[in-house]
């Protein structure tokens, strides 16, 4: 398993490309559009006014649609082009997950062909430790039966730190943290991991939101 990121991806997706791209698929009327927001951003510092002149604006509601539409047309031409291909690549926006059977060192090439297609696009990658690997807010491992299972991924650097019980949050606020984890683990879990998961959090979250048995 290995997991594949584009280093910077909003703000490395190349203005001129994209447009291209965008030029085959939209009529010139919307194109203009286009033209108009990706180029619409300026931001003033220190009392000096500066323009984006190349990626998309973070913050943006159409960079996302915009990374996405250029990294389809990436990966496509990628995959083609490779002497070694994955077995599958799945990607969400600029993460991607794929199965590896060529070995460590054809991936080393794999890499080099990836961070070699676009001057703009770099990629870094994570390899699986021992049947592990985090992808996302997902755990990925190796199950005894050689299949995949998946739970909640934690960073090390989680505190498991909430909202406190006794602070003026509305308790709409509060409550709302307690769905998010529930929503969290059942959809991330697979079913042997599920309960696990619940104890987890509800062991971390009760002196902070204010959760007991009855709730």
């Amino acid at each position: 398993m290995v997991s594949f990121d584009v280093v910077s991806l909003f703000t490395k997706v190349p203005f001129v490309d994209s447009l291209s791209l965008l030029s085959q698929h939209f009529e010139d009327s919307i194109l203009a559009l286009f033209i108009h927001v990706l180029t619409s951003t300026y931001f003033c510092y220190d009392g000096q006014f500066y323009e984006q002149t190349d990626g998309v604006a973070m913050g943006s509601p159409l960079s996302p649609v915009i990374a996405n539409f250029f990294m389809e047309d990436f990966e496509k031409k990628a995959l083609e082009q490779a002497t070694h291909k994955p077995v599958c690549w799945y990607r969400y926006v600029d993460d991607t997950f794929a199965i590896w059977p060529h070995g460590r060192e054809r991936l080393t090439e794999f890499l080099d062909h990836l961070n070699g297609l676009h001057n703009n696009i770099k990629f870094t990658m994570e390899i699986e430790e021992e049947g592990h690997l985090p992808f996302l807010d997902i755990h990925i491992y190796k199950k005894t039966d050689g299949c995949l299972g998946h739970k909640v991924y934690r960073k090390p650097t989680h505190t498991n730190l909430y909202l406190n019980q006794l602070s003026h949050h509305h308790p709409a606020n509060k409550q709302s943290v307690l769905s998010s984890l529930i929503h969290r683990a059942k959809t991330l879990c697979d079913q042997g991991s599920l309960a696990q998961g619940l104890k987890s959090f509800k062991n971390h979250t009760a002196s902070f939101v204010g959760w007991n048995s009855a709730s």
